[in-house]
């Protein structure tokens, strides 16, 4: 058994307030769980309107397969939302 965590660091330009914020994180992190069948929390930044850390967990039987779903996240957040990705921190265990 295998455990991925990832930790994304996100600049959103499209946002003007925390309110506009929480609807954002609620839409991506809604659509992420779904999609990907991951563990997911908006782990930092609650206090500012245009950051947002997101850390992700994954269980799998492979490493493989972890990297790869974690590299499928990165590239819809990417292609989907008007988000500049700061950082992206993968851990394996």
């Amino acid at each position: 058994m295998n455990v991925g965590v990832m930790i994304m660091d996100i600049h959103v330009n499209s946002t003007h307030s925390l309110k506009e914020k929480r609807y954002f994180v609620s839409s991506i992190k809604e659509k992420l769980k779904h999609k990907f069948n991951i563990s997911l929390v908006e782990s930092d930044y609650q206090d500012l309107w245009q950051k947002i850390q997101f850390s992700i967990a994954m269980v799998s039987m492979t490493k493989p397969i972890i990297e790869k779903t974690f590299n499928q996240i990165e590239d819809f957040v990417i292609e989907n939302y008007p988000v500049q990705v700061v950082s992206v921190e993968k851990d394996y265990f």
